[in-house]
Parts: structure tokens; C-alpha cells; sequence
């Protein structure tokens, strides 16, 4: 369950770097966790040696041919 709260972000705020990577660490975190995975970790590093293997968490289908 996510604690966090949501703000509203008008078109004046920009989100700094670290907050972006932030986003996208959370973002892969909560796959993670969807996935029923308990070792977050060791699948971290397991996307980060193998991208394929994270767009394919995703549901993704990419077209390799």
C-alpha cells in the first residue's frame, strides 16, 4: 500500500533530477512488488544486467525482428 500523498503539480513546477530518478526507482519498486516479488534487490540488479527482462515485466510485447 503506497503512504504516499498525491500533490497537484501545476505547469510551473519542475521536477528536479534526483526527484525524477526517484519516480522511476518507485515506479520499478511498486513492478517489483506487483510481481509478488520479495527479494526487491535482487531484482533491481537483475533489470539493470538485463533491460529486456524489465520492459518484459512490464507487459510489454517489443518487436524484436
Amino acid at each position: 500500500m503506497c503512504t504516499h500523498e498525491l500533490r497537484s503539480a501545476g505547469w510551473t513546477s519542475r521536477p528536479s533530477h534526483p526527484q525524477v530518478m526517484a519516480a522511476f526507482r518507485n515506479a520499478a519498486i511498486g513492478l517489483i512488488h506487483a510481481r509478488g516479488t520479495t527479494k526487491v534487490a535482487a531484482t533491481c540488479r537483475l533489470f539493470m544486467a538485463q533491460p529486456l527482462a524489465a520492459l518484459l515485466a512490464t507487459g510489454a510485447r517489443p518487436d524484436l525482428e
